[in-house]
């Protein structure tokens, strides 16, 4: 360790003398008065005055340098009247422009550049160019309004968080979100990601592609980050990163810097907030929505369950003075019924046993002549049959001139049935002739 020359820091200089003789250097000719190339960053108006950074980038796209500008209110209203007429645009954040300026330094304020003139033809700067080519880009390929076409859930409550843990933004959403004033229950998980710098883009499309994987656990996903200055956001400004958002499966909100800021994520997610605190407000409005739209429905139940008691009772009365009435018309409907059935018995009666006498007298009347014309069938068909038996008799067939000869009682057929010795008696009509077989 070297060591220390404590009779040299006996002549060491206070803060505000060494402010002085910075002060004293800056007056040199060579900082004033001089053209200065650079982008704008974090301008705003107050007052008539307009306050603003002064940055430069590399290739990389990372801020290399930076000034704090101003420009008085007597010359900023001849300066940008001067730059819309010429450019058709205010002088606005994310411009390239060429400035003149004065250095300027205070002891307690620092070093400071005192804008005194613009280069209107400089026009727009690098980052407003870079977000619209970018824009351009995204619309060419389809998918620019993507997400933005995605449909919200009616009240989202499963939400996932790409933000910095400890960063100031991300705190004030889940507070805002959890200790909400309507007891409102939400679901939140934090997947961490880099916010600031060059690795924000694959940090935050690493941290998508974490949500995707499980994307039906979720309703939705916030992207958040507090303030800042704007060139602190140019890092969101990506194709890339646009591209994943717009073509997310999951609707998107942002949440970045504040509501001067707009960077590519903003432009292509389904909603974009001023600051995560406007984000949990957004799904606070939406769950108090459906809320007093559930509180209408209980009212409107309650209604119409009272309407309906009221009315089942005015029916419950109509009907108890109704039934007896009622009951009393059909017993006396059904006695005069059986009356008439009493009455009507009798002659039914009389009428069906008429009735059946007639028929039976015509079905006797009937069988009489079925049986007497039986009889008559039968008659003739036994004559007919005697006239056949008569003809065909064995005496009659002799009457005309056959004969039958028999053996030992039976009918003679065949020579063969006849053998030497046999006795054969043959009948005629006149009589018979008994024969012996030689």
């Amino acid at each position: 360790m070297p060591r220390r020359d404590f009779l040299k820091m006996e002549n060491s200089l206070t803060l505000l003398e060494y402010n002085s003789k910075i002060k004293q250097l800056v007056h040199d000719p060579d900082v004033q008065g001089c053209w200065v190339t650079a982008e704008t960053s974090d301008l705003r108006v107050s007052r008539g005055h307009c306050y603003l950074e002064l940055i430069q980038k590399n290739e990389d796209g990372a801020t290399v340098a930076r000034l704090g500008a101003v420009i008085w209110a007597s010359t900023f209203a001849r300066l940008n009247s001067y730059f819309l007429e010429k450019t058709g645009s205010n002088l606005k954040t994310a411009m390239s422009v060429m400035v003149k300026v004065n250095a300027t330094f205070h002891e307690q304020y620092g070093l400071k550049a005192v804008i005194t003139d613009i280069n209107p033809s400089y026009t727009l700067g690098d980052m407003e160019r870079i977000r619209r080519e970018i824009m351009a880009r995204l619309t060419k390929d389809g998918i620019i309004d993507m997400n933005k076409q995605l449909s919200w859930p009616l009240a989202p409550q499963r939400i996932a968080i790409i933000s910095a843990r400890g960063a100031a933004g991300y705190g004030d959403f889940v507070n805002q979100l959890h200790n909400n004033d309507y007891g409102l229950t939400f679901y939140t998980c934090l997947f961490e990601a880099v916010m600031q710098g060059v690795n924000t883009v694959p940090s935050v499309i690493a941290a998508l592609d974490r949500i995707a994987a499980v994307e039906e656990l979720f309703d939705c996903v916030v992207i958040i980050r507090g303030g800042g200055s704007t060139s602190d956001l140019n890092s969101f400004d990506s194709y890339e990163l646009g591209s994943n958002i717009a073509q997310f499966p999951l609707p998107v909100i942002t949440g970045i810097g504040h509501d001067r800021d707009v960077t590519i994520p903003d432009m292509v997610s389904k909603l974009h907030v001023k600051t995560p605190t406007a984000a949990a407000q957004f799904f606070v409005q939406c769950g108090i929505a459906q809320l007093d739209r559930l509180n209408e429905l209980a009212a409107m139940v309650v209604t119409s369950a009272r309407d309906a008691v009221a009315h089942s009772r005015e029916q419950l009365a109509y009907y108890g003075n109704y039934i007896p009435i009622t009951a009393q018309k059909l017993v006396e409907t059904s006695r005069l019924r059986l009356a008439g059935f009493a009455q009507s018995i009798p002659l039914v009666l009389k009428s069906r046993l008429a009735s059946e006498r007639n028929g039976l007298q015509h079905k006797q009347q009937a069988i009489r002549q079925a049986i007497a014309s039986g009889f008559e069938r039968e008659k003739m068909r036994i004559a007919s049959l005697t006239d056949k038996v008569q003809l065909l008799s064995p005496q009659n067939i002799l009457n005309r001139g056959y004969s039958l000869t028999t053996v030992d009682g039976h009918v003679v057929t065949s020579a063969t049935a006849v053998k030497s010795g046999d006795r054969l008696e043959t009948l005629l009509k006149d009589g018979k002739v008994i024969s012996v077989v030689e």
